[in-house]
């Protein structure tokens, strides 16, 4: 059975039982390629698929789902969200959005139609390039990966639509060695085409990245001057994300409650969710529930704009829907952004004795997203005499939305990051002032 026959059957069955019903149904495939010794050593393809039922009846919501297209399977997920939403206390805000249709769209087009061949070759030139340096010890992972996905959505409501997206990546994670200084490190670069990755340069980075911390020394305990690189400002937007979350924000977990239209952050922070960016990672014409996608303006010059919202957290506080319900065919309803984007400015200073923080460690561990209060190991690089000299054996401590008022630049180096949060966008940050705990 095609999904457009179990999407009609079930639409069906749900009006002869008088009850709403939103069918969503979301497949992804992946390949990923490992190099080894000059060989594509290992390959892995894997794919997976369903169907999810949200139902409404009586005020009351209920989930299920299914991997199997049978008439019993069918009529099975339904009873059972049927069945599930008996279960739960009715609400008043419990229903499913009014929508139309959305049309197909297809946001891949042929952006992963290389051959396989193609791409196990992109594996082995990533590994060989690492491998040019003397000082790479060891070589856990040379890799090429994609990942292919389609989402379709129908309700009772008048919801109909699906598109198509997708992404590739070159990932490597390395350990090198200079003397008795020894570093490990990891590197990636994502796009939507598979043409656009460069092995070569994807090595060269991870190079970079990693031997530039060889020979640090213990930094000393103090404040001082501090940049964040992207990938550490990336880290800090998912903990921030946690605030913005209208989910958090229906259950009392966020302290931006009541701070609509005022300042949280500088001036030199917008920050933005946008599902239409060019070359964006998570573009999607509509959300999890089909209601359309939008432009979002979260922080605008510092003044606090919007939470993310889907419908149920929009009636639940009295707030706009702003088309950011997410959810799989296997889980409940919640909330996600897109394309989470920092606003790139034009540039940061690296004066002397500032230090540039490469990377974090235990942030999910040492970072409390309710009140923002972070406690963290880091490494990272000291601005001396126009020279950086590498530091490690340290910690930073601040909270988070203290650090936001503190900025003060935003760089001009923006770069994709897929994270614990979703796919974050974000440029280098600056602040004037930062505690670090060392020697």
């Amino acid at each position: 059975m095609t999904f457009e026959e179990a999407r009609r059957r079930l639409l069906e069955q749900a009006a002869e039982l008088e009850i709403d019903l939103e069918v969503l149904a979301t497949s992804s495939r992946e390949l990923r390629v490992d190099a080894r010794d000059g060989q594509a050593s290992d390959i892995g393809m894997s794919s997976s698929g369903g169907l999810g039922l949200r139902v409404i009846r009586n005020g009351r919501t209920g989930y299920a789902w299914t991997e199997e297209l049978t008439d019993e399977a069918l009529e099975w997920t339904l009873s059972e969200a049927v069945a599930n939403a008996e279960l739960q206390e009715p609400e008043q805000t419990a229903s499913l959005p009014v929508g139309t249709a959305l049309g197909r769209h297809d946001l891949l087009d042929e952006g992963l139609s290389a051959p396989l061949q193609d791409k196990k070759d992109a594996a082995i030139s990533l590994e060989r390039a690492l491998m040019t340096d003397a000082r790479v010890q060891a070589l856990q992972v040379a890799r090429y990966s994609e990942n292919q996905s389609e989402t379709e959505i129908s309700s009772t409501r008048g919801v109909s639509g699906s598109y198509r997206a997708g992404h590739a990546l070159l990932l490597t994670s390395l350990v090198m060695r200079e003397g008795d200084s020894v570093k490990q490190g990891y590197s990636l670069d994502a796009s939507t085409g598979f043409h656009a990755l460069e092995p070569g340069r994807t090595a060269q980075q991870a190079l970079t990245e990693v031997s530039r911390h060889l020979g640090a020394r213990p930094l000393k305990t103090g404040r001082r001057r501090a940049i964040f690189e992207p990938d550490v400002t990336a880290a800090l937007l998912g903990l921030l994300l946690q605030s913005l979350s209208g989910k958090n924000l229906a259950e009392g977990k966020s302290l931006l409650a009541d701070r609509l239209g005022e300042r949280i952050a500088s001036e030199a922070v917008t920050l933005v969710d946008d599902p239409f960016f060019a070359g964006g990672l998570a573009n999607r014409p509509f959300d999890a529930e089909g209601t359309p996608a939008e432009r979002l303006v979260i922080i605008d010059n510092g003044v606090f704009r919007s939470f993310l919202h889907n419908s149920d957290t929009a009636s639940r506080t009295g707030q706009r829907n702003t088309g950011h319900a997410s959810r799989s065919y296997r889980s409940t309803l919640s909330v996600g952004p897109s394309n989470l984007i920092l606003e790139s400015g034009s540039g940061v200073t690296r004066a002397d004795g500032t230090i540039i923080i490469t990377d974090v460690m235990g942030v999910h561990a040492g970072a409390n997203p309710i009140t923002g209060d972070v406690s963290i190991q880091a490494m990272g690089l000291e601005v001396a005499g126009g020279e950086l000299t590498p530091v490690d054996n340290f910690a930073i401590a601040f909270n988070l939305f203290r650090l936001l008022e503190q900025i003060e630049e935003v760089g001009d180096d923006p770069e994709w990051r897929p994270g614990f949060a979703g796919i974050v966008r974000a440029p280098s940050i600056s602040v004037a002032d930062l505690s670090f705990a060392g020697s």
